[in-house]
This record gives C-alpha cells, structure tokens and sequence, in this order.
C-alpha cells in the first residue's frame, strides 16, 4: 500500500510552483478554543501565512487520510467536529488504520509535514518536560520528534507550564538547535523572557535558512527549534503568571489529572485565572510565529 498524502489545491499549486510552504498543527482548532473562535483564529493564522508571501498547509487525519492543506469547507468541518484524537507519534498510525479524524499535535505534524515535503512548520509552543517529571516521567513526545525529523520549528519556546530548565536540558542530550531569534534569552511563550540564556541565536530568517541547509548537509537528524519571542505588546510578564500557573497546577495534582489531560486543564484554568489574557496572548504569538515561518520558508526557496 502506497501511503497518500491529500494536498489542498492551494498546496498543490505552491508545490507545483516551488514557492514557500508553511505547515501548521491542526490541535489549537479541536483542543484549544471553542467554535467559532477556533475557526477564525485557524483562519487568521492561514492569512498569515499567505500575507507573509507564503501557502499554509494545516495538517490534519480526515477520516482516515493524510491531509497537508485544508480546504475552507474542510477546516470549517474539523472546527466544528466533536470527538477529534489528539494526535502525536505513537497514535497517528492507529487513527488512519482505523479511518477515524484527528487533530496532529507538534510530533505529529511534523511527521506529515515531512512525508509532504514541507520543511517549516508555525506553532504555538511545543511539548516539553512537565514540572515533577522526575516523578510521573511525563515528557512530550515533542522533543524527540525534533531530534529525529528535520523540519524547522517556529514556537514562542516551551509553554510556560512546563518545567523549562529541564525541557532545555533533554533538548541538549538530544542534539537538538534551540536558537532564539533576535534576542539572548529563551522566551517563555506568554512571556519574552524564560530567565533562561538561549544557547544559540540567529537575527535573520535567511541565517535560520542557512542553517536549515547546514544540517541536511551534514547529513544531521532532526530539525531546529526557533524559539521567537511573543511580540511586547502582546505578553504576560513572568512575573503575573509564575503564581496563577502554580494555582493551575496544584488544582490539577488536586483532582489527578494526568497524561494528555494536564496541558489542556492547565491552559484552561490560566485562561479564566487570567480573564481570558492568556488567549489573547496565545493568538498573538502564533499569528507572529507564522509570519517568521514564513519568512524562513521563503530564504529556503532562494538559489
């Protein structure tokens, strides 16, 4: 059996064309905000992307097939479904066996996205290492991914929920690029600044381009990790969320919440501890994370 990737016409045509494509995770539609919020900021997110000089690729499993670019009537639908699974590595080939939809998470994106030939990807913040990990070893599947496929991933760092210090330090075991564009420290994606040093930093999309090449030349696995920092206006300083993220966290060890439960329980209970700033927060940072990917998908187009 030959595995088919569904391309959306638009993805066609840019392929077709050899012009820049940026791919984008399908979960912040089905597990991140509710209809029609959802909806239009996926929409906002695809604008983005084509107002950047770039064709989005939302990436998805309909139905039991592959899709790289999601018609307008097809995102509609995935906006609206009811019972979606969240997809990484070690699912995504059960929900295509069995014919069922499913919303691709960072690992899984990156998979389809690298089946499709697109090398850039636009996120919100990957996976990481969860705080008290030493104990329930719930780490994201996330960073292996970015040790193992070689697509260029642009996020506003880890999502600050997560243990940072050891995200960073299980990215280093793993070999994997952390760069921070145009500033010195690592962001910590509602907030510019982690308190963390970036171990590595570029300024322009043509350098992250360039070092893109560099590892494929190599003959290097895995991709590179661009950690662009959520724009100024837009942040939630370190400061106010260090506290409302422990409250979130307590709550969830409180009521046993575990495994691919925790990040959503958490996200939801900053977003009303934060009245709703944390989702502001998390819209404007994608939206810049698509307008860098972008750019960094055009340098890759260039002779």
């Amino acid at each position: 059996m030959t595995l088919k990737i569904h391309l959306s016409q638009e993805v066609q045509t840019a392929q077709a064309d050899g012009a820049p494509i940026v791919a984008l995770e399908s979960t912040i539609i089905t597990h991140g905000m509710p209809f029609p919020q959802n909806l239009e900021t996926a929409q906002a997110v695809e604008q983005t992307v084509r107002d950047a000089g770039a064709t989005p690729a939302t990436i998805a499993v309909i139905n039991g097939n592959l899709h790289a670019g999601l018609e307008p009537d097809q995102l509609e639908q995935l906006a609206q479904a009811t019972s979606v699974a969240k997809l990484s590595r070690a699912d995504l080939a059960v929900c295509l066996a069995q014919g069922n939809t499913g919303a691709t998470t960072v690992a899984a994106t990156m998979i389809i996205a690298h089946l499709a030939g697109i090398d850039v990807f636009a996120t919100g913040g990957i996976g990481g290492v969860h705080r008290g990990a030493e104990h329930s070893f719930d780490i994201s599947a996330d960073l292996q991914e970015l040790a193992q496929t070689p697509v260029t991933v642009v996020a506003a760092g880890a999502k600050a929920i997560l243990d940072l210090n050891k995200t960073m330090e299980v990215l280093e075991t793993l070999g994997v690029p952390v760069i921070a564009f145009g500033q010195n420290q690592l962001p910590a994606f509602w907030s510019q600044d982690a308190g963390l040093a970036a171990p590595l930093r570029l300024d322009s999309a043509a350098d992250i381009a360039a070092a893109h090449r560099m590892r494929a030349d190599l003959g290097l696995p895995g991709g590179q990790l661009i950690a662009n920092p959520i724009p100024k206006e837009a942040e939630i300083s370190k400061s106010i969320l260090d506290p409302i993220i422990a409250k979130a966290l307590a709550e969830a060890e409180s009521q046993n919440i575990t495994a691919k439960a925790v990040t959503p329980f958490l996200l939801n209970r900053i977003f009303e501890l934060t009245d709703g700033k944390s989702l502001d927060a998390n819209i404007a940072l994608v939206l810049n994370n698509a307008r860098l990917a972008a750019e960094i998908a055009t340098e890759l187009t260039k002779n």
